[in-house]
């Protein structure tokens, strides 16, 4: 018996040849408001920080259709990157810093992009023509309530998509499409009781189950916060230095999880364990050729830098001193503030006096100041 080529058998057999997890379909008109109404009640609440994009677009983000109205369906595709080891036990290495696991590789979204285009141009043509575009976190566009809606996994308590088969480690990329699309059953959530994801958190991130704050959450704070990150939570962070897996890698589904194939998105020398040391040295110039094609290169140095500083105060190692030192003088107010607490963390007040004489009277930056005096006064 002939096998009927329908537009959604064909874009499952292109997603599966594309390299891609899970691939689900959605029909946009069963998207409905809950979603949404979390998104403004989490901007409302301030919980987005300094994610000042996230309240400009949040007409737009809070339901598909409005971000394109002739779209009828979203095909969702999930990429897997999990690690072949337990990214948990890195923590323990005090001296060397802890890069998420989806930063440790080239950028996830160009790696995506291209197979989504070709998956996408397959549709289109299988469609009769239909119109298709190509989202990977580029977008006003709520992913993970999507991803459940098709039925690739559901939102846990931490807030993030989990699958039954995939665990925590997966991509997601969407094609909107005009095609009118068979839709796959949504995903029911299978959380339970399990609170592992909310109690490993380092710094209480979560005020309840299914809820995030970001000002509180590690992977916002060294990746998207500008600022000076709060003296409170500093300790909290360890040596992690972009992003945190805590809560991803704790999950129980990881259980049926297997390791990414895609050698692209695989830890390269610059990301699998680097030495704060080494990181501590780095100028503007070696920080975008060490990470150049990697995530990390759009946080920028400054930012890279204050949390390597933090990593190295938490580190209690004395042979990270004199390199934290001699960022007290480095051109970025957001560095040398860092390097004021780091200092005192590593050497105490003694070793900060020693330098204060000599900086802390020529200090132009406000927020510098503050560090050198919350530190010695």
């Amino acid at each position: 018996m002939r096998v009927k080529h329908t537009p959604e058998l064909t874009v499952r057999r292109a997603a599966t040849d594309a390299g891609f997890y899970a691939v689900g379909i959605a029909r946009l008109a069963a998207f409905g408001e809950s979603a949404g109404e979390r998104l403004a009640a989490f901007v409302a609440g301030g919980r987005h920080g300094d994610m000042t994009w996230m309240a400009a677009e949040l007409i737009r983000r809070r339901h598909p259709s409005t971000l394109w109205p002739e779209a009828r369906s979203a095909v969702v595709l999930a990429y897997n990157y999990g690690p072949e080891t337990d990214p948990l036990p890195a923590l323990e290495r005090r001296t060397e810093g802890v890069i998420s696991v989806y930063a440790q590789g080239r950028d996830y979204h160009d790696v995506l992009k291209g197979k989504l285009k070709q998956v996408a141009g397959i549709l289109a043509r299988a469609a009769g023509g239909a119109d298709v575009k190509v989202f990977v976190d580029t977008a006003p566009l709520m992913e993970k309530p999507l991803a459940a809606l098709a039925g690739i996994g559901w939102q846990g308590r931490h807030t993030n998509l989990v699958s039954r088969d995939g665990g925590s480690w997966l991509f997601l990329g969407v094609i909107l499409t005009t095609a009118e699309l068979e839709p796959d059953v949504a995903e029911a959530d299978h959380c339970g009781t399990c609170r592992r994801c909310l109690d490993i958190c380092p710094t209480s991130a979560f005020p309840a189950p299914y809820q995030l704050d970001a000002r509180r959450c590690i992977s916002y704070l060294t990746i998207e916060h500008k600022g000076p990150i709060a003296r409170d939570l500093r300790p909290l962070m360890g040596n992690r230095i972009y992003g945190c897996d805590d809560c991803l890698a704790v999950c129980p589904w990881n259980k049926f999880a297997s390791a990414g194939r895609d050698a692209k998105l695989s830890a390269t020398e610059a990301t699998r364990a680097p030495t704060l040391a080494e990181l501590l040295a780095l100028d503007d110039a070696a920080f975008r050729k060490r990470f150049a094609g990697s995530p990390i290169k759009r946080t920028g140095r400054d930012r890279f830098v204050r949390n390597v500083l933090i990593a190295s105060g938490n580190s209690g190692s004395p042979e990270l001193l004199a390199p934290v030192e001699r960022c007290l003088d480095d051109a970025s107010p957001l560095v040398r503030g860092a390097a004021v607490w780091a200092v005192g963390r590593l050497g105490g007040r003694g070793s900060l006096e020693a330098h204060a004489l000599r900086l802390r009277a020529l200090e132009a930056d406000a927020t510098v100041r503050a560090e050198w005096t919350a530190e010695l006064d």
